[in-house]
């Protein structure tokens, strides 16, 4: 038999036996097809005293090469950001807690509070507020402040669009859940640093200008007998303009901040 013959028919024996790769499955989240449960009735979480496993909240952990470090304490937190939501790609798997996820239970995921926690959310889009358990770590995505179940963020109007500003207000039994606090505000700003000095303010101001980002204040604030100047950029419309300025910040090597609303 020919040599040349020989080898193209080893070739084509070798491709033939050799396994066919299969692609990696990839699932998507989202929410569920077919939604047979009215979301409007699912009553809100009720703050209660739940214990602090200090198996559940360790001083810090790492997740995806960073550092998260867990508060000793839900007293007094407050903050304003984006949220996201979880659904079906993790519905009926663990939480941290050990407890089974449920995207129709009022629940949400965060990275640094103590866990379980009761928090409430309100959409400052629209004013809505829902009252949620704590009980997952999450989302780690450098801008997003909590991670709500799929009926947290129907109720709250942030299904469909995915992510939203929100208040977070944490909760301790027997507050006014509903509280008269709530953010009443559509404007959002970041705050991406604060000064003693004017000139540093102005300098920071330029080199934002630098990678376009020329939407900014300079705010200044005297409590406690000193003043700061402190810069923010906005008002940001909406999470697609903020995602797009923090990666301009990151230009700058800037990626500590915080959104303020007013």
């Amino acid at each position: 038999m020919n040599k040349a013959v020989l080898v193209l028919l080893i070739a084509g024996l070798s491709a033939c036996s050799a396994p066919e790769k299969k692609e990696p499955i990839v699932v998507i989240d989202g929410g569920p097809e077919n939604i047979t449960v009215n979301i409007s009735a699912i009553p809100d979480a009720v703050p209660r005293y739940e214990p602090w496993s200090p198996s559940v909240n360790p001083e810090s952990y790492i997740v995806l090469g960073e550092t998260y470090h867990v508060q000793p304490s839900n007293k007094g937190y407050r903050k304003q950001g984006i949220a996201s939501w979880y659904g079906t790609k993790f519905h009926q798997k663990n939480t941290a807690t050990g407890e089974v996820y449920d995207m129709w239970a009022m629940t949400a995921a965060h990275k640094t509070l103590p866990i379980p926690s009761y928090v409430r959310v309100t959409n400052l889009d629209n004013q809505r507020s829902v009252i949620v358990r704590v009980n997952d770590r999450g989302p780690f995505h450098a801008h997003r402040i909590i991670d709500l179940s799929f009926a947290a963020a129907a109720k709250l109007g942030l299904a469909k669009a995915g992510t939203g500003f929100v208040d977070v207000i944490a909760l301790q039994p027997g507050d006014n859940e509903m509280g008269d606090d709530v953010a009443q505000t559509h404007k959002i700003y970041y705050q991406v640093g604060a000064f003693s000095t004017r000139e540093n303010a102005l300098l920071l101001q330029q080199k934002m200008s630098a990678v376009e980002l020329s939407e900014s204040r300079i705010v200044t604030d005297e409590s406690a007998g000193s003043k700061f100047f402190k810069v923010q950029l906005g008002p940001i419309s909406s999470v697609t303009e903020a995602d797009h300025i923090s990666a301009k910040l990151k230009q700058l090597g800037i990626e500590q901040g915080h959104y303020i609303s007013e």
